[in-house]
């Protein structure tokens, strides 16, 4: 680690980011494709607990999240 980064890990894997970065900057730096799959809402953060984490939230040294299959959402056709 260096100074102004931080270590948190995702998925298991330990990733370094500035620190002030933010749960979603720390999904793309650990995979761009499943950063922009939570963007569209088709992954979910979770923290070390399983419940969701909000993709603006800033990242603390240690932090553990996890990335899930979103929940299919209520469609137009009342499924």
């Amino acid at each position: 680690m260096t100074p102004g980064t931080t270590i948190v890990f995702v998925n298991s894997a330990r990733v370094t980011v500035a620190r002030g970065a933010t749960v979603l900057d720390a999904v793309r730096a650990w995979d761009e494709r499943e950063g922009a799959a939570v963007e569209v809402g088709d992954r979910v953060v979770t923290d070390s607990r399983g419940l969701p984490a909000a993709l603006d939230t800033v990242v603390h040294g240690g932090a553990i999240f996890r990335i899930m299959t979103a929940r299919a959402r209520a469609g137009g056709d009342g499924s």
